[in-house]
């Protein structure tokens, strides 16, 4: 507590006092019935990663009622999820209103035999509080990350010590099943999931009918954008293997994105010769869709590469600064290429070569 300011050290010692809870080092956790997980705090690419840890849950209690907890940011990778039985959306900026925070605070105590609060590279506060004033017979939490202390274990009766330096390249699939592994809960299926319906699977081959007029093309979805700019690709050389592709193959190509990937995405089709198409600001589901319907995908490290990461459709996704082996997507024909924490290390060629590959074992 020694780095929090004098404020926080004072609140976090009230707290304590009211609502601290004896630890209790039995593996057994009862009947469980009613599970509440609580993720409100991470990014798509980790909530993507982390579909490890409802799969495990469920196989241990297939009956069971899950219900997941995440934050207005990130829901929208699990919006459609068939591990999960009920979300709750949790948006902090609702919480000044009354009538919102007494809806949340029923959802909360609604009643739940176990609930668990995972963590990959850092300890939540706000998600340990959330875990305490909710309604549950048993709660499951961080003792301590990478050997630092958590602030706030005093919040669950089951505490686990979870430490990165042990498995320093383990995926982070793996990795947040460390939470639940010490009570019987773990599961050997690594992979992500976006359950989509039958109306995003129309749209996406709808969308494909009207771009690939050869029924022969191979279709290659790309996204050049990434929220951290150390994980993006150089354009240029996005346009170089664009037009590489289109050079060795009878290709078709779309650009998936948003708004704020406009600047980029106009940059490339601005630049380029070869016809790029573009799918913006669908849902998650949607786009997991058409890239199920897709022959080949290429990203930079961002939260669409986990999207990718769920289909069975063949990818290359690119690092920089992040350790592939902690976050690549898990499964056949999934390959990753990083040189160096700087992304654009990574040659055309290499990335061509791979592409070359995957096409052709297709």
């Amino acid at each position: 507590m020694s780095g929090k300011s004098f404020p926080s050290n004072i609140l976090n010692f009230i707290l304590k006092k009211i609502f601290a809870i004896t630890e209790n080092v039995d593996k057994n956790l009862g009947e469980v019935n009613k599970i509440l997980i609580i993720r409100q705090h991470n990014q798509l690419g980790d909530m993507l990663a982390g579909v490890s840890l409802f799969r495990a849950v469920k196989g241990k209690y297939p009956k069971s009622h899950l219900t997941l907890l995440s934050s207005i940011d990130n829901y929208y990778g699990v919006i459609k999820n068939k591990l999960i039985d009920e979300l709750i959306v949790f948006d902090k900026s609702k919480m000044y209103n009354p009538i919102e925070l007494i809806r949340f605070f029923k959802k909360l105590r609604a009643g739940y035999d176990l609930v668990i609060v995972p963590v990959t590279v850092s300890i939540s506060f706000t998600s340990n509080f959330i875990a305490r004033i909710s309604k549950s017979n048993t709660r499951i939490g961080p003792k301590s990350l990478d050997g630092k202390p958590s602030d706030s274990a005093y919040f669950f009766d089951r505490r686990v010590d979870i430490d990165w330096r042990k498995y320093p390249d383990s995926n982070v699939s793996e990795h947040i099943l460390e939470i639940v592994k010490p009570f019987g809960i773990d599961t050997k299926d690594l992979s992500s999931e976006i359950s989509f319906d039958e109306f995003d699977n129309i749209e996406a081959k709808k969308f494909i009918s009207e771009i690939q007029k050869d029924p022969a093309a191979i279709v290659i979805g790309l996204h050049v954008g990434a929220g951290k700019p150390a994980n993006r690709w150089s354009l240029s050389k996005y346009i170089e293997l664009i037009q590489k592709l289109h050079n060795n193959y009878n290709c078709v190509f779309y650009l998936t994105g948003s708004d704020s990937d406009s600047e980029e995405l106009n940059y490339v089709i601005s630049n380029i010769k070869v016809k790029l198409h573009k799918y913006l600001n669908k849902q998650i589901p949607q786009v997991a869709a058409l890239i199920s319907n897709s022959d080949l995908f290429i990203t930079n490290d961002t939260g669409i590469m986990h999207v990718a990461g769920t289909t069975l459709t063949s990818q290359v996704s690119l690092f920089g600064p992040t350790n592939p082996f902690n976050w690549a997507p898990c499964g056949k024909n999934k390959i990753f290429l990083r040189k160096s924490d700087l992304i654009d290390d990574i040659k055309v060629e290499e990335v061509f070569d791979v592409c070359k590959v995957l096409l052709e074992n297709k």
